[in-house]
C-alpha cells in the first residue's frame, strides 16, 4: 500500500497552527506524511504600531522563520510557498496559481486535501481565494491534458476537506477573542460558526494539542490576533485547542453517507 499523504493549502503563516495544528501532529506522529503549500508569507500581518512596521520584506522573513518553526514542531514534511503577497492573493493571476497548486499536488501525490471553506471561515479574501484555487486545481491535477509548470504527470486526489469551525468551538473562544469582525470593502465580515450537524468529519487529537500550542506560540508576531487565548498555561490552550479537528468532507472518492467520520483517511485504509 503507498503511504498515506495530507497536503493542507493555506493562505498565510499561521492557518496551519491555528486551524488544524493539533490534527496536523497527529497525523505526523502517525507516520502520515503531511504537507503545507502557503500562498503568502504574510507580508501585511503587522499588529504594532506603523512606525515600527519593518515593512513587507522584513516582516514576511520573520514570518517565514516563525512558519518552518510551526511546521518543524507539528512534524510535518515539507513547506512551500506560491510566491504571492499577504492581501493581494485574491489578485493573483488564476491560471498561474492554479498551475502552482497543481504541481505540488503533482509532485506530493496526496490522497487527501484540506483547504479553506468557501466563506474562507471569516471571510478573509486570501482565504476565499485560496479555497478556490485549490478546488480548481485538484480537478486539474487529475487531467492528463493539462499541462503544470514542470509537466508532471496527473495525479488524482481522491479526497478534499475544508477546515470549519464548529458552533461549540466559536461559543467556547468568542468571550476571549474580542471583536472578531473586520472591514472589507464597504462590508463588514466575521466568524460564522459552521452548525454541528454540518460537520462531516470530527478528528480526535487531544493528546497531541500541546504539540500544536507549541507551533501556535512559534507565530509570536500573531499571538495578539488571538486575545487572552496566547497568555493561558499550555495544558487549559491544549484542551481550548482540543475541540478543534472538524472538517466538512468536500468530495470523497472512497466513502460517502451522513456517519460522521472520525479520520481523514477513511475508506483508503
Amino acid at each position: 500500500m503507498e503511504s498515506l499523504k495530507l497536503l493542507a493549502v493555506f493562505a498565510h503563516p499561521d492557518d496551519e497552527s491555528m486551524g488544524m495544528g493539533g490534527t496536523l501532529a497527529k497525523y505526523s506522529a502517525e507516520g502520515v506524511d503531511t504537507h503545507l503549500v502557503c500562498a503568502s508569507r504574510g507580508e501585511r500581518g503587522w499588529f504594532g504600531s506603523e512606525e515600527e512596521n519593518p515593512g513587507l520584506e522584513s516582516l514576511g522573513q520573520t514570518r517565514t522563520v516563525e512558519l518552518q518553526n510551526a511546521v518543524n514542531a507539528l512534524g510535518m514534511q515539507s513547506l512551500n510557498f506560491l510566491g504571492y503577497i499577504d492581501g493581494d492573493v485574491d489578485k493573483a493571476d488564476h491560471a498561474e496559481a492554479i498551475s502552482k497548486i497543481v504541481t505540488h499536488i503533482r509532485r506530493i501525490k496526496p490522497q487527501v486535501v484540506v483547504t479553506f471553506p468557501p466563506d474562507g471561515n471569516y471571510g478573509h479574501p486570501d482565504h476565499i481565494a485560496i479555497g478556490q484555487f485549490t478546488s480548481a486545481a485538484i480537478v486539474c491535477s487529475a487531467d492528463s491534458s493539462y499541462k503544470d509548470f514542470e509537466n508532471l504527470p496527473a495525479h488524482r486526489v481522491s479526497k478534499m476537506y475544508y477546515m470549519v469551525d464548529g458552533e461549540n468551538f466559536i461559543n467556547l473562544i468568542s468571550p476571549f477573542m474580542g471583536d472578531m469582525t473586520f472591514p472589507v470593502d464597504d462590508q463588514l465580515r466575521g466568524e460564522i460558526a459552521w452548525k454541528e450537524w454540518m460537520i462531516t468529519t470530527r478528528i480526535d487529537m487531544a493528546e497531541h494539542c500541546g504539540a500544536a500550542w507549541e507551533a501556535i506560540q512559534c507565530h509570536k508576531s500573531q499571538l495578539p490576533t488571538i486575545g487572552a487565548l496566547a497568555e493561558m498555561p499550555k495544558e487549559s490552550a491544549a484542551s481550548v485547542l482540543s475541540m478543534q479537528g472538524t472538517f466538512y468532507r468536500a468530495f470523497s472518492l472512497v466513502n460517502g453517507g451522513r456517519k460522521v467520520e472520525t479520520d481523514l483517511f477513511e475508506g483508503l485504509r
